[in-house]
């Protein structure tokens, strides 16, 4: 298993804005109810692995009526105030789930009950602000695979069909949740207008992380986790999201993105058409820089379409982009 971090982000990277001062109201402050905890500890699948805290979903849905007035009080606490749990930072990283008995080990869900709760301010204020743009079909309300490719390549056959050439890039990052900047994240959620109290949670609450790896029983030594949003966990497609949304920003022609996966496409039947792609290959990259993320170049293909193609070489930074004459889309 092979996973890359990323450094620390430097202060000109972090893209940390300035909060504006704003009298709070008392009802503004974060509140938990009792019946919410009661609720989704209700709804805790009891066939999910045990998390690293050894706490079985199972005796956590039975007692429900019991600890969901604790849990309420202790979640509310933790958001008020911003303090994550050490043992809320810890996760272990075990085989998914797919052939075999059903007993081995399956991917590991902490069950951390005050993540969904955090998850449902944030995707709601998602929502309300419509801070995901229209380009990005994973892990959004209404949008799928077959959103993707049904916007994507209507527009790219529909010029196809008209006569014209055309060009499609399909990338690739290289380890693109493991590799997100804590500090770069803050920094966004704070630009989409996300309240403080939340967003001082999820920096707690990705700062100081730790994984294991957990096989058949045997566990390994705890190991730093420095950057990316935790695979598995409840946040992790809503904050995802919210890194990556601003990938297209100023893009001229047509990207999509299903999560991290992304295709460019655009006119190629002119040096014009051609230029107007290079140069949104070079806004990705920059982009990329200023991220801290990487492109897996050497996964990075460009599909000609129509006739009379010429076939032009594009480059993202200084590498070449090979050529593709079929793709596997999604």
């Amino acid at each position: 298993m092979h996973i890359v971090f990323t450094a620390k982000a430097s202060p000109q990277d972090s893209q940390t804005l300035e909060v504006r001062e704003k009298v709070w109201r008392k009802e503004d402050f974060p509140l938990v109810e009792e019946d919410q905890v009661r609720e989704h500890l209700g709804k805790l699948d009891t066939h999910k692995s045990m998390g690293p805290d050894g706490m079985h979903p199972r005796v956590l849905r039975e007692l429900a009526d019991v600890i969901a007035k604790p849990l309420s009080i202790i979640f509310e606490r933790s958001w008020r105030t911003g303090k994550v749990p050490k043992d809320w930072r810890k996760a272990n990283v075990t085989p998914v789930f797919k052939k075999g008995k059903k007993e081995d080990p399956g991917t590991t869900l902490d069950y951390l009950l005050c993540e969904q709760l955090i998850m449902g301010v944030i995707s709601m204020h998602v929502e309300e602000k419509e801070v995901i743009g229209s380009g990005q079909h994973g892990f959004t309300n209404g949008e799928s695979c077959l959103t993707n490719l049904i916007v994507f390549y209507d527009g790219m056959t529909g010029w196809v069909d008209e006569g014209r050439a055309v060009d499609v890039v399909y990338f690739k990052f290289s380890k693109a949740f493991d590799a997100a900047s804590h500090d770069i994240l803050k920094g966004k959620l704070r630009k989409c207008e996300l309240d403080e109290w939340t967003v001082r949670w999820v920096d707690n609450w990705l700062n100081g992380r730790a994984q294991r790896v957990v096989i058949s029983g045997t566990e390994s030594s705890w190991r730093p986790v420095s950057s990316g949003v935790p695979q598995g966990s409840v946040l992790c497609p809503v904050l995802f999201n919210i890194f990556i949304n601003d990938l297209d920003k100023r893009i001229k022609c047509t990207l999509s993105k299903f999560a991290d996966y992304t295709e460019l496409g655009g006119v190629a039947n002119t040096p014009e058409g051609c230029a107007a792609i290079q140069q949104d290959l070079d806004r990705l990259e920059r982009w990329a820089e200023r991220n801290l993320m990487k492109f897996n170049k050497g996964k990075c293909r460009v599909l000609h379409l129509g006739r009379n193609n010429p076939k032009h070489q594009y480059r993202l930074g200084v590498d070449l982009l090979g050529s593709s004459s079929v793709e596997k889309d999604l």
